[in-house]
């Protein structure tokens, strides 16, 4: 006699994402597992007494999305802290930044005022936030502002005065000398550990930013964490079952002997928490003109980028990892940052073996496009980074005739590079990366709907050594699904506006939303 299900879905349409694409009416789950994949009537033969048998209405389900690339106490900063993603303008960042500071204005509650994710490009002004914006927020508690790329912070008078000689003088902007309060990489930094949350504060950050992943769908991330509470907050969620999202820890390299001392490598772990891989860096960011370019910005003819990691370093960096038995990932944006960190691991022995990884890939020459598929090194990319590929946007304005030359996931595509999508919280949110990676205007940056969706499940899976158990509705595989409102191949000019309804890990519900 066959063993009931634990939970059937009938009567929708199931997308396996598998090559070729082949699509159900229904899935059966037992024990997390996939065990059935046929019509609702075949599968209905399944559902015993105590099985629970959802009705999917014509929904399509899919795997569960995972992002490759997020920093998720940072999600969980927008959600407890100011947002500033979605302020039309400058001002409308400062009224955000002072509601923040008349809610908090109570001694029990942290003195910083602190923001995230603002956008200047998107602005009419154009320009960063600065201390005098930040001073009419308050002058006596220290105010600081993130730009969404993490890479530039802007603070008030009273950061400055507490944290400036810390700072090292080029990351400090000025105007006759005086600083602005606009900050750039090493000087984020300082503030960023300044206002690092505790565990207990880590541990609020997670959970909330967890919940807003599931509504997203969202049922697996690969977290950055750089000195923080992250992974001991992790394992014992996952200690006290209460992970809904799988998790792969990415180590900053400022961890590398620590990892080689304690025995930890790629893949150890439980089913919920696992080592990732060693993130280390290159360059900064085209918001911050500190991405490392071959030729100078167009906005700014005296500035080519700068590195945050030394090439030298960096292939130390690639060399001791690799060695060790650690997938590696390196920030690289800029065309000549991208070009050294394929150096870098062309050096190695097998580097699409080990699934090494560059993050971002935002300017790649045509070359180094076909030597990520002769590689085999994963390119971790963020498709709601388009927004800036749109005319008038940050990368015309910092690129110029160049930013057509940016994120072509259709040319990666075509050399057979693996592509990982992820959001790096810039929102994080799957079903508008996939838009705009299936409504760009240039081919070489277009990717089909099916394409595009692989790139966030079975494409980040397989960036995480996950392709044997998730990536793919098959039977075998683990019961991580995304349940959509609407069809992304029938609603293509607006994926952006599908609705999550249902998300599912390991068998189980986590987000209901029908």
């Amino acid at each position: 006699m066959t063993e009931a299900a634990d939970t059937v879905f009938l009567d929708g349409e199931i997308h396996t994402l598998t090559d070729p694409d082949e699509t159900y009416e229904a899935v059966a789950v037992r024990d997390g597992e996939i065990v059935r994949l046929g019509s609702s009537y075949d599968v209905e033969f399944l559902a015993g007494t105590d099985t629970d048998v959802i009705d999917l209405d014509g929904r399509v389900l899919l795997p569960g999305f995972i992002d490759a690339h997020t920093h998720l106490t940072t999600v969980g900063k927008y959600l407890v802290h100011a947002d500033l993603s979605a302020a039309d303008d400058l001002d409308g960042a400062v009224s955000r930044l002072r509601e923040r500071a008349a809610e908090t204005d109570h001694p029990e509650d942290p003195e910083w005022v602190l923001g995230y994710g603002y956008d200047e490009s998107t602005w009419p002004e154009d320009r960063y936030l600065d201390r005098e914006d930040l001073d009419a927020v308050s002058e006596e508690r220290p105010v600081v502002a993130f730009r969404e790329d993490l890479h530039v912070a802007s603070v008030n008078s009273v950061v400055l005065d507490r944290y400036v000689e810390e700072m090292a003088d080029e990351n400090v902007h000025t105007e006759g000398a005086e600083p602005t309060g606009v900050l750039v990489e090493d000087a984020v930094n300082v503030i960023s550990e300044a206002v690092a949350p505790d565990a207990a504060e880590t541990g609020r950050l997670v959970a909330a930013a967890q919940a807003r992943a599931n509504e997203l769908g969202v049922t697996g991330v690969h977290d950055m964490v750089r000195g923080s509470y992250a992974p001991e907050v992790y394992r014992d969620m996952d200690l006290a079952d209460e992970l809904s999202l799988r998790v792969r820890i990415n180590y900053w390299s400022d961890h590398l002997d620590a990892l080689i001392e304690t025995g930890l490598r790629t893949n150890h772990g439980s089913e919920m928490v696992r080592v990732g891989a060693v993130k280390s860096f290159t360059d900064g960011s085209f918001g911050g003109r500190t991405a490392k370019l071959s030729e100078p910005y167009h906005d700014d003819p005296e500035e080519d980028g700068s590195w945050v990691v030394e090439p030298d370093e960096l292939r130390e960096i690639v060399r001791k990892a690799d060695d060790a038995g650690l997938q590696l990932t390196v920030h690289a944006i800029g065309d000549e940052a991208i070009d050294e960190t394929l150096d870098a691991f062309a050096q190695t022995e097998d580097p699409g073996g080990m699934r090494h990884r560059v993050e971002h890939v935002e300017l790649a020459s045509e070359e180094a496009i076909e030597r990520f598929g002769e590689l085999g090194v994963v390119a971790s990319v963020q498709p709601n980074f388009l927004k800036w590929a749109k005319e008038g946007g940050l990368y015309e304005s910092r690129l110029g005739a160049r930013r057509a030359e940016t994120n072509r996931y259709a040319l990666l595509d075509g050399a057979g590079a693996p592509i990982a999508f992820g959001s790096d919280c810039m929102p994080m949110d799957p079903l508008l990366g996939v838009h705009h990676a299936v409504n760009i205007e240039v081919d070489a940056q277009r990717l089909a709907v099916t394409e595009a969706l692989r790139a966030y499940t079975l494409g980040a899976a397989y960036a995480g050594f996950d392709e044997g158990r998730l990536g793919t509705v098959e039977t075998g595989k683990l019961a991580d699904f995304t349940v959509l409102e609407r069809s992304p191949w029938a609603h293509a000019e607006e994926i952006d506006e599908i609705d999550v309804a249902m998300t599912v890990v390991d068998g189980e519900i986590v987000y209901d939303g029908r």
